[in-house]
C-alpha cells in the first residue's frame, strides 16, 4: 500500500493574514487598465476593495485583523471617511460585540447631507474620544486627512490610521506631518 504524501499546506493551515492577502489578490486587485486614483494620479493597477469588504470571509478577516491591531490601544471609537471605511467600521463594530472591549463606530461624510440632522459625522462618536480611523486603500492620505480634520474639530484625538492596503505613495509621510501614524495590513509591494 502506497503512503500518501502531504503537501506543506496540508500540514500547516493557511494563516488568516495569508488568506486575506489571497482574497484581496483574487477579488480586488485589478491590473492592466488605465485607472484614475482618488488622488487624481493615473495607475495601471487598482484595488477595488468593495469586492473583499463585501465578501463574508473577507469582511470577517479584515475585522479580525483590525481588532488585533488595536487590542493594546486606547480606542473609544473607530471610524473613517465615507464610503470606503463604512463597511469596515460596521463589521469591526459588530465583531467587537461580546468582547472585553466593544468598539462603537462612526463615519465622516464628504459633505453634510443637507437634511435631517445635517451632521458631517454620523454614528457613535462622543466628544473627547480616542479614535482610530480606517481606510480601505491609502495613496497620498488626502481622503483620510479630511476625516482627521472633522474628528479633531469634534474635540476628539486621532493619532493612528489603519489601512487595509497602503499603495506606498506618500500617505505615511503626509499623515506623519499631522502627528498620525499609518499602520497598514498590507502594502502594494505585498501583491508584487
Amino acid at each position: 500500500m502506497a503512503s500518501t504524501v502531504l503537501a506543506q499546506n496540508d500540514l500547516v493551515p493557511e494563516s488568516e493574514h495569508d488568506r486575506l492577502l489571497r482574497i484581496i489578490r483574487e477579488k480586488s486587485l485589478l491590473k492592466g487598465g488605465a485607472f484614475r486614483l482618488a488622488s487624481g494620479k493615473p495607475s495601471s493597477y487598482f484595488f477595488d476593495m468593495k469586492k473583499t469588504m463585501m465578501d463574508p470571509e473577507g469582511a470577517n478577516l479584515i475585522a479580525s485583523s483590525i481588532l488585533k491591531a488595536v487590542e493594546n490601544e486606547e480606542v473609544d471609537a473607530i471610524g473613517g471617511q465615507e464610503i470606503g471605511a463604512v463597511p469596515i467600521v460596521a463589521v469591526v463594530c459588530a465583531k467587537s460585540h461580546g468582547t472585553a472591549r466593544p468598539i462603537p463606530a462612526f463615519f465622516v461624510r464628504k459633505k453634510p447631507k443637507g437634511h435631517g440632522t445635517n451632521q458631517l459625522i454620523d454614528g457613535n462618536l462622543e466628544e473627547g474620544a480616542h479614535v482610530v480611523l480606517v481606510e480601505d486603500v491609502t495613496t497620498t492620505g488626502g481622503s483620510v486627512l479630511k476625516a482627521v480634520d472633522a474628528v479633531r474639530r469634534a474635540n476628539c484625538t486621532v493619532t493612528k490610521v489603519l489601512t487595509v492596503v497602503d499603495r506606498e505613495d506618500g500617505a505615511a509621510e503626509n499623515l506623519r506631518k499631522h502627528g498620525i501614524t499609518l499602520v497598514s495590513l498590507y502594502t502594494s509591494s505585498d501583491f508584487g
